[in-house]
């Protein structure tokens, strides 16, 4: 039972309300007005700095954005902190984004949703200290509650949309098929991949540039040695409708005669130490800055750099490395050198063994390098660790003024690895870098309705995989359940196996699936357009729309995608097909020979009667199989 609540609605007004405790740092992440009201115990219950929440056993938990395990986070403990994890499974507590929503209830009139605006550390231990107990537990005291009630999962994630904004909205082109790798070396490179996604008849309508367009890394630079005419280039790819969309990172090499670093240093622009020096961190161009991109000054100041890259012609780009990621710092490196030198006159036995190997991988990331900086901020200091979940937001904030200041009637591609919620204003989010696991596959299908939940609708998954090396039947199973998700990059890392799909035996498959975006891309783009335009979700579970289906209610693994179609990937290694859960009459979807036809119904008998049949068609009792080429089907 939920306790305190407040059937009449007419009685308590307003579905949205605000609580305020201590002195919260503003975070820019709602934009509607909402009076304070004084706490009192109801929904949940505050004991000190932490709010508890009695859980039914059916109950259902929706929310917090991009993290890990599956649409129902109940069972586990996830910690809002922008993480790079690269390597993340089912033990990880943090990804890129720290998205503080969580919804809960029974989907009716007992349905709630909670939003913690707090740019630091925040905990949602969702039943896994006690099975029956949500408890949020904010690191620091001060921080904003948002309480939203309403009837139905759908009406409480409108109400919070609306509190936060309108999503990004994105140029049609980017909806379109884009080829991207971490190794793309030179201008001839490029082209390669373009004329063979040409001469082939393989869609393409972007191809993403990751560092190596640089000059040894340097934001805003051109690599004139392996890309000497990049403009040249850029306008024989407009040519071919092909967008190129390079990676900004978030960092500036810390180099002299560099203006970036020049110009940042002189006025500045970068974060500092606890002396009021510049903070001095390793990524990819070794020693850098950070600009302060919490800085309304400086913020300006780096959006304003996009302009280099849009006067050569480019109108797309993609945010990274800004939770921020630190390779190391100077202090940490001499710390764990001097104790490297010690170990080398030791016999490592397994405790100092493994305290070497513990000690060596704290050098990238460290809690203490994120407690050693500072910033500027809405005329305050900060140290960073309390204002950490805003650096990727406002990074990508900073280049969206600036597209506004410049190109105000252009819509210019732009999304980013880091994000707090707002930052879905100005930009989409990819999910961050992936492996080539049909795990990550998984979670890639089960984060698209929590991300929508908090704004985030052109998002979508690195394709395949961006680490480890990729199969032919993962990559192809991706595929199926990329074409509908508003970004489609397949994208890898150096150093793995190659995964255009024109490298693979069965090249048709490939094919047949990306011809089939495009027909499905009118649909796409519509549904998309009217669930940023009216604050609704893309991307729903079952229990959205059939909240008294039992059954549906615990499938996990399949989506509604806008309001007529049901997608049900497959995720599975060496299956030719998947059981499927029809809570209704439905219509198959075929892709096949690069075109998209509609196929047999499959009809639903009463919930609770479930079992399987073949793929010819027949009628089934809520199973059946979907083919190789597809996982779609109508609703009605």
């Amino acid at each position: 039972m939920l306790i305190g609540r407040i059937k009449d609605r007419s009685e308590r007004g307003s579905m949205i309300r605000k609580y305020v405790f201590g002195d919260p740092i503003e975070t820019d992440a709602v934009v509607r007005k909402i009076g304070e009201s004084c706490w009192s115990d109801g929904l949940l219950r505050k004991e000190g700095n932490a709010f508890y929440y009695e859980m039914q056993p059916d109950e259902i938990v929706y929310g917090l954005g991009e993290n890990v395990r599956g649409m129902n986070k109940r069972g586990w403990r996830y910690v809002s902190n922008c993480s790079d994890n690269p390597n993340h499974c089912e033990h990880t507590n943090s990804l890129y984004g720290a998205h503080n929503f969580i919804m809960a209830g029974d989907g009716t009139d007992n349905t709630f949703g909670v939003f913690v605006d707090i740019p630091g550390k925040i905990t949602f231990d969702v039943g896994y200290t006690n099975t029956d107990q949500l408890v949020i537990l904010p690191e620091d005291e001060n921080y904003k509650i948002y309480l939203i009630e309403g009837n139905s999962y759908q009406e409480v994630v409108r109400e919070f949309r609306e509190l936060i904004g309108r999503s990004y909205i994105a140029a049609k082109w980017a909806l379109g098929y884009g080829q991207s790798r971490w190794s793309y070396f030179t201008a001839d490179e490029v082209r390669e991949v373009v004329r063979e996604h040409r001469s082939r008849g393989i869609p393409l309508d972007s191809v993403y540039l990751d560092i190596d367009y640089m000059e040894r890394y340097k934001d805003f630079t051109i690599n004139r040695e392996t890309f000497a005419d990049f403009e040249s280039l850029v306008q024989e790819m407009k040519e071919q409708n092909i967008h190129l969309v390079p990676i900004i990172d978030a960092d500036v090499k810390k180099e002299d005669g560099y203006d970036v670093y020049e110009e940042g240093k002189e006025n500045g622009y970068f974060c500092k130490d606890e002396n009021g020096e510049d903070f001095i961190v390793g990524v990819w161009p070794g020693r850098c800055c950070f600009p302060d991109m919490l800085n309304d000054k400086a913020r300006e100041w780096f959006g304003n750099k996009y302009r280099i890259l849009i006067d050569k012609g480019i109108d797309g780009f993609w945010n990274d490395m800004n939770e921020p990621a630190i390779f190391y710092s100077e202090k940490r490196l001499k710390k764990v050198f001097e104790k490297l030198d010690e170990c080398k006159a030791m016999n490592l036995d397994v405790n100092s063994f493994f305290e070497m190997t513990e000690l060596v991988s704290t050098i990238a990331n460290n809690p203490e390098d994120y407690a050693s900086f500072y910033h500027n901020y809405k005329g305050k200091r900060y140290r960073h660790d309390r204002v950490h979940n805003l650096f990727g937001y406002y990074m990508t904030r900073s280049a969206s003024e600036a597209f506004q200041r410049y190109l105000p009637e252009k819509r210019i591609l732009l999304f980013s690895r880091a994000s707090y919620i707002g930052m879905h204003r100005y930009g989409g989010i990819w999910q961050g870098d992936n492996l080539s696991w049909w795990s990550h596959l998984k979670m890639n299908v089960q984060m698209m309705p929590s991300l929508n939940m908090c704004g985030y609708l052109y998002t979508g998954a690195d394709t395949g995989g961006f680490g480890a090396d990729v199969t032919e039947d993962l990559l192809l199973r991706w595929m199926e359940f990329a074409v509908f998700t508003p970004l489609f990059r397949n994208h890898s890392a150096r150093g793995t196996r190659q995964q255009e799909v024109y490298r693979f035996s069965h090249e048709e498959r490939f094919l047949n699936v990306i011809g089939a975006r495009y027909q499905l891309l009118p649909y796409l783009y519509s549904e998309y357009m009217k669930a940023a335009l009216s604050g609704t979700m893309m991307f729903s579970p079952l229990s959205f729309v059939y909240g008294k289906d039992a059954l549906a209610r615990q499938v996990e693994d399949q989506l509604l995608v806008g309001e007529n179609i049901m997608v049900a990937p497959v995720y599975t290694q060496n299956v030719t097909g998947r059981v499927v859960y029809f809570p209704e009459r439905m219509k198959e979807l075929v892709f096949e020979e690069g075109k998209l036809t509609e196929g047999k119904i499959f009809a639903c008998f009463p919930a609770g009667r479930v079992s399987a049949s073949g793929i010819k068609g027949r009628e089934m009792c809520g199973g059946g199989r979907f083919r190789r080429s597809g996982a779609a089907f109508l609703r009605r």
